[in-house]
């Protein structure tokens, strides 16, 4: 008869243990470089001038730290859930690598942190609405709305916008109609990226049972949703340069990339195999990321020239 083997604390420190590594990962880091991308681009266009090194560093670590909590508490909430996705089952939560608890405290530290480093070297205005950013993805959505609606990335999708605002009024210490019209940009492109993704591991998130678009209405019906997002980020992409916040550089690096992701979303939708949702998933992020240079280049070209 084989002995049975108990739980020793020795079995516990090896179940919990962890290096930074693990607990760089449930940072998300990519997802935070590019919202600090998004915010040092909200941050350039807030200004004629460059902007002054304090609230470069102090602004991104503030709002990188509190980011990066709503990470930590994302992975904390949805663990079971990771757990049982193919894309997600290797996180450290779910492999046991770090306790929720461990990972609390941790998203609690850079809470405070990020807080008081923008609250001190940036300004008010900042702090709060990046905590409020910080309880929208992490609280709202993660919590409620992910479980709740098929709409969840539609509406939760707003605190992930949030950041070109937030790089505006830490330079400003005001909301303007530009930076608002920033986040109307990463609003409108978050559902298409993220309906993407949803469509290539839509059968993880039916056997999780979360209401993603392509579970709860079919993947027909998430494809053309993600084509007429698509058409309508298109248009309103064309907005800063028809209201005269940027050139030509913009209006057309902007009109080529926009040319790209129509493209992936008028094959996913009308010509589709089996890889591309993820080609158009990548894309998207592809496209983001060089929109937002592009409107750092032709800000800086305008003003220099």
């Amino acid at each position: 008869m084989s002995k049975s083997v108990g739980i020793t604390p020795h079995n516990i420190t090896a179940k919990f243990s962890a290096d930074w590594r693990d607990y760089y990962e449930m940072t998300k880091p990519k997802v935070v470089m590019l919202l600090l991308l998004t915010a040092l681009v909200g941050m350039c266009l807030a200004s004629e001038n460059w902007i002054s090194w304090k609230i470069l560093i102090a602004g991104l670590t503030g709002i990188g730290f509190l980011s990066s909590a709503a990470a930590v508490i994302n992975h904390v909430v949805d663990r079971k859930i990771d757990a049982q996705m193919a894309r997600t089952s290797n996180r450290p939560l779910p492999k046991g690598k770090v306790s929720p608890k461990k990972a609390i405290i941790f998203a609690g530290l850079l809470t405070v942190v990020g807080y008081i480093i923008l609250e001190l070297w940036v300004n008010r205005l900042t702090a709060l609405l990046t905590l409020a950013s910080l309880v929208g993805y992490a609280f709202v959505y993660t919590m409620y709305l992910k479980r709740a609606t098929p709409q969840n990335i539609v509406i939760g999708g707003l605190a992930g916008a949030a950041p070109p605002l937030l790089g505006w009024t830490a330079v400003t210490n005001d909301i303007h109609a530009h930076a608002l019209l920033l986040v109307l940009i990463v609003f409108i492109w978050t559902p298409p990226h993220f309906w993407a993704l949803a469509i290539h591991r839509e059968k993880d998130y039916a056997r999780a049972k979360i209401p993603m678009l392509p579970v709860t209405h079919g993947i027909e019906f998430t494809k053309t949703s993600i084509l007429l997002y698509t058409v309508l980020l298109t248009l309103i992409c064309l907005l800063p340069y028809l209201i005269g916040m940027t050139g030509v550089i913009y209006l057309l690096g902007s009109s080529v990339l926009n040319a790209g992701f129509l493209y992936y979303a008028w094959k996913l939708k009308f010509a589709s195999d089996d890889n591309t949702a993820m080609q158009t998933f990548k894309f998207s992020i592809i496209h983001l990321m060089v929109l937002f240079v592009v409107l750092l280049v032709d800000h800086y070209m305008r003003f220099t020239f």
